[in-house]
């Protein structure tokens, strides 16, 4: 039992840290219907820059964390304005085609700044170690992971269901034409949801960069995790994609763990049987869009 309590401790802070990684996704490609597969760039630039902060110029870990939100929220902003707004009406294939081009060129683009060793972050000596708690030991970093974001799930469900925000997000999604009409800016409103979304990114690889390690090649190596996630949960909600990847954390962190030779493929069969049972995601729409 303790073996079991310790991989479902493991696994739901996997889960979660690949819930952040990916929400940003689930918000441009279920909200805004955008496929962005650059997405693991942005959360490349926010491990980056949190891993320089911290390693390089000794700020707190948890000082650099929003700088690495806020980073890849601008580049993400910056981008969005000057590139990725030309290709919201154009077809799913020309906005893959795109944003894979930009993983290619993001990757050479950090492996000439930065080289190609993995790094980490230095963390506090606070978050070092672990505890023993009823016999299960609970790591400090990976209790910390789990309590960050659960509290932005719940501010992400929060902001998207709640508030006038994300009731103008789904009227310019729904009908931008409607929504200019009812005084929405719609341009706008797509510009600060990528930002978001990218920022979201940032925060994630930031989190990520001591369990995951960082290396430029980090968004080619994870943008199917990123796929994984929205595709089991469906796009047309926060709910599916959070309990897709608790489900996927744990049956991967239990896969390595019991059949460690078949590790590996543990979380591609757990998507294959619920896209045969769900064929649109476990909160997917009934029809494609």
């Amino acid at each position: 039992m303790t073996t079991v309590f310790t991989i479902l401790f493991d696994g739901v802070a996997y889960g979660m840290l690949l819930f952040v990684l990916a929400c940003g996704l689930a918000v441009t490609l279920g909200l805004m219907n955008f496929v962005n597969l650059a997405h693991g760039a942005f959360a490349m630039a926010g491990g980056y820059v949190c891993a320089v902060l911290v390693n390089n110029q000794g700020w707190p870990f948890f000082a650099a964390l929003p700088l690495a939100f806020l980073v890849s929220a601008a580049i993400g902003a910056s981008l969005e304005r000057t590139l990725y707004r030309h290709l919201y009406t154009r077809s799913h294939l020309d906005q893959v085609l795109f944003s894979v081009g930009l993983v290619f060129m993001s990757v050479a683009v950090v492996d000439y700044i930065m080289g190609s060793s993995r790094i980490f972050i230095k963390l506090p000596s606070a978050l070092e170690g672990q505890f023993d708690l009823f016999g299960v030991g609970i790591g400090r970093y990976r209790l910390m992971i789990i309590v960050i974001c659960g509290l932005l799930t719940i501010a992400l469900q929060l902001i998207l269901s709640r508030t006038r925000f994300g009731s103008r997000l789904r009227a310019a999604v729904d009908d931008p034409r409607a929504a200019i009409g009812l005084g929405i800016n719609v341009p706008q409103v797509f510009a600060f949801t990528f930002a978001f979304g990218c920022g979201l990114a940032g925060l994630g690889g930031a989190l990520s960069a001591e369990i995951l390690g960082l290396d430029p090649y980090f968004p080619l190596k994870f943008m199917i995790y990123f796929l994984i996630v929205v595709t089991v949960g469906g796009s047309s909600s926060m709910t599916g994609p959070f309990l897709a990847s608790l489900l996927l954390g744990i049956g991967d962190v239990a896969g390595k763990y019991y059949v460690p030779k078949m590790g590996p493929f543990v979380i591609y069969t757990i998507m294959i049987a619920i896209l045969i049972w769900r064929p649109n995601g476990l909160f997917g729409r009934g029809a494609a869009r």
